[in-house]
């Protein structure tokens, strides 16, 4: 049985690989979002990560489907005090930026697709930099003390937002971000590396990144010349044929014949040995794609095959 990590300086325990919601009601159906919700949580797997936007990208979707699959799910498996849920605040169509008011009315929308009466993780999605974070946190805050939210976090802000969040946290008493969920993969590490995990690593901030096989390159699948069909193919052009993702998926390969294990799997166990880092997040739109993102809480990298990763994708 893997063991669970803390994560920051809340009281909630998750699994080493937290399973992206993003999915959910797009490229996964229902019954192709509840197969791998009960795989994933067979493996001992306790950690779900959605948001209220999630799909409304998609043409007839308003957002919130991802969301309603969960609480549908959980409704009928009828396990929501074993699965840690986090969602996020500020995207969703209806709800957008960070008002009070409008963390406020999010949050209750969520509770009322998710069918729960308190979300365990609650992230601003992006940060609004048109709202003072005096507003921000003290909405938070009066969430947190209602038993709405358990513990709050913020992704897709500055080094010097986060820090001012944390300051008046500290300084008023008030609830304080435990965990920050940076864009981060060995393609691209300047997105969270230097000022922002810095900040993290001062203040006790659990990592949860996103994007952790940039977009499906860290596969392997995508390589010069390969044609693959998936809704997320114009995410990777940007690495496929270049030198660095090449460097980086030969070195990928070569770690991962040594350990007999698969590309993906060693690209999150790179990611799950970085500092900071608690549970780096990946979805499945299948059952077949899921072993090889779980296979991470049983991968460890040595020093060595680091430092290679390292030097690959610098």
């Amino acid at each position: 049985m893997t063991s669970l990590r803390p994560l920051g300086s809340s009281d909630l325990e998750v699994f080493p690989l937290s399973l992206g919601g993003n999915v959910f009601g797009w490229t996964a159906d229902r019954a192709a979002s509840f197969a791998v919700l009960d795989a994933y949580t067979a493996a001992g797997g306790n950690f779900i990560d959605t948001a209220d936007a999630y799909s409304a990208w998609v043409d007839g979707n308003k957002g919130g489907e991802s969301e309603t699959l969960i609480g549908e799910w959980l409704a009928e498996r009828g396990n929501r005090s074993d699965v840690v849920v986090a969602t996020k605040v500020g995207s969703h169509p209806e709800y957008k930026g960070l008002s009070a008011a409008t963390i406020k009315g999010a949050a209750d929308a969520s509770l009322r697709r998710l069918g729960t009466d308190y979300i365990d993780l609650y992230y601003t999605h992006f940060d609004d930099t048109s709202v003072p974070v005096e507003e921000i946190i003290g909405a938070l805050d009066e969430l947190v003390r209602a038993g709405k939210v358990r513990a709050i976090a913020a992704s897709n802000i500055s080094p010097e937002r986060l820090q001012e969040s944390l300051d008046l946290s500290d300084r008023e008493g008030l609830a304080r971000y435990v965990a920050l969920q940076p864009h981060y993969n060995l393609v691209s590490r300047d997105t969270y590396e230097g000022p922002l995990q810095e900040v993290a690593s001062r203040s006790g901030l659990a990592a949860v990144p996103y994007y952790g096989l940039a977009a499906g390159y860290l596969t392997g699948k995508y390589r010069a010349g390969a044609r693959v069909e998936s809704a997320r193919s114009s995410r990777v052009e940007a690495y496929v044929g270049t030198e660095r993702g090449d460097r980086v998926l030969a070195a990928l390969d070569e770690i991962a014949q040594a350990h007999g294990a698969q590309i993906p799997t060693v690209a999150l166990a790179w990611l799950a040995a970085q500092p900071t880092v608690a549970a780096p997040i990946a979805s499945a739109r299948t059952v077949e794609q899921l072993p090889a993102l779980l296979a991470v809480a049983d991968l460890e990298l040595t020093e060595a095959e680091v430092a290679a990763l390292n030097a690959a994708s610098a």
